[in-house]
């Protein structure tokens, strides 16, 4: 293993997840810091609340692209790699992408709760577990509008269907329950 590239990996996961995509364009377009507002998170759902949906919208793409983008790095950084400790080091990028987005270098490590990066996690690395759990999400937001409700139950939801659609047991399937 090359651990140098490894470790770099990390290090750019961690760095693409501190990019705060609502903190910049809340400052480049609007003039505010939308973590002075609402919920006071670096967020998605935060910012519909502050700048409005089509603002939202275009933050939960971002911070849902990050996390995807992290996980699809890993075949350039680990290509060399091998299971079952690609799928170990693969965790490892997604787990610095979320953090990066929780705890951003960029902006005195005040993020938002990383639900949209981890949903781009998740559909880099379990995408019929994870469009399952979008279309649970929307359900649920539509009977009871409450965004944070479709969050936890499709976050309960995730690791069971991960377990069950998956054709065999995968290295990371314990994981992927914490």
């Amino acid at each position: 293993m090359d651990w140098i590239l490894i470790i770099s990996g990390i290090i750019v996961a961690y760095l693409i997840g501190s990019f705060s995509s609502a903190v910049l364009i809340g400052k480049w377009f609007f003039n505010i810091d939308v973590r002075q507002y609402g919920s006071g998170n670096a967020g998605a759902t935060n910012t519909i609340r502050v700048l409005g949906p089509k603002v939202g919208v275009i933050i939960l793409l971002l911070d849902v692209f990050k996390g995807w983008l992290a996980v699809w790095l890993f075949g350039l950084f680990a290509s060399t790699l091998t299971e079952p400790s690609a799928s170990y080091i693969r965790l490892l990028y997604a787990f610095a992408v979320v953090m990066g987005h929780v705890f951003p270098l960029y902006t005195s490590f005040r993020g938002g709760k990383g639900v949209a990066t981890l949903l781009g996690v998740a559909l880099a690395l379990f995408p019929t577990a994870a469009l399952i759990v979008i279309l649970w999400f929307i359900i649920i937001l539509w009977i009871f509008r409450y965004v944070s409700l479709g969050s936890i139950t499709g976050a309960i939801l995730f690791p069971f269907l991960v377990i069950f659609l998956l054709p065999g047991p995968a290295p990371t399937t314990p994981l992927v329950i914490l």
